[in-house]
């Protein structure tokens, strides 16, 4: 049986390449976010099924349309790639308006919520039952960079979500795993503030990153990669470097 897969912002950067890598293992992916144009574009790209079905994530009921799209043309959901995140220009918590904040927690946060709940649904509900969601943490799930107290606020709730989500799939054969990712190098590192004092960060290719999610979704649902961080070698995140 081909296994199904949906992935969010699968337009662009590291949702895009993981949508490719899987396509590319013989997976049916479906592939969202908020802009038509760029998933075509990797639907164009891809080597293998894919179902174009735009959506936005903070909108509960377009991510409960974009499930039932998925099993409507599959029958199931055996991955989510709960990848979506938006990063906000960078500035000082005390300059940042009410209407930023909201948007990034809605994006960041309530939209990985809702993806989560329509998978825990589709997954409790299909027969054989279970499945397995990536949640994108990043490595601002762990500690912050400099001005950028909404992103990190909802990368550190992420977190809380994969365990409390981990421990509800328990018994339904939903295994719920993080990765936190080290700057990959996508469209959306230029938008972020640089940790370091002068020059760029050092980056990664987004393509490890692909091949590590696509090696977690190829576990058996009785083994779970529930927390693994891929950065790159010389960045400043360990200790003071």
């Amino acid at each position: 049986m081909r296994k199904t897969a949906i992935i969010t912002g699968a337009g662009s950067g590291i949702g895009r390449a993981v949508a490719l890598e899987l396509a590319a293992q013989g997976w049916s992916v479906a592939l969202t976010g908020r802009r038509d144009a760029p998933l075509r574009d990797t639907a164009a790209q891809a080597q293998g099924e894919t179902l174009v079905h735009p959506a936005d994530v903070s909108d509960a009921q377009a991510v409960n349309e974009l499930f039932g799209a998925v099993i409507g043309a599959w029958g199931r959901v055996d991955l989510l790639f709960n990848n979506v995140g938006i990063f906000p220009p960078a500035m000082p918590l005390e300059d940042l308006s009410a209407d930023t904040w909201r948007q990034v927690v809605d994006v960041n946060l309530n939209g990985m919520f809702f993806c989560l709940q329509a998978a825990f649904r589709a997954m409790k509900a299909q027969d054989p039952h279970g499945g397995r969601i990536i949640n994108n943490g990043s490595i601002s799930a762990q500690v912050p960079r400099p001005n950028s107290a909404p992103y990190t606020a909802t990368k550190h709730a992420i977190t809380g979500l994969t365990k409390a989500a981990a421990l509800d799939g328990r018994g339904h054969r939903i295994a719920v795993g993080q990765i936190d990712i080290g700057n990959a190098a996508t469209e959306m590192i230029a938008n972020m503030p640089s940790a370091a004092s002068s020059g760029a960060e050092p980056t990664l290719d987004v393509a490890h990153v692909a091949r590590t999610v696509a090696q977690m979704a190829s576990l058996p649902l009785d083994a779970n990669v529930l927390f693994t961080t891929i950065m790159a070698t010389d960045m400043r995140f360990v200790g003071r470097g």
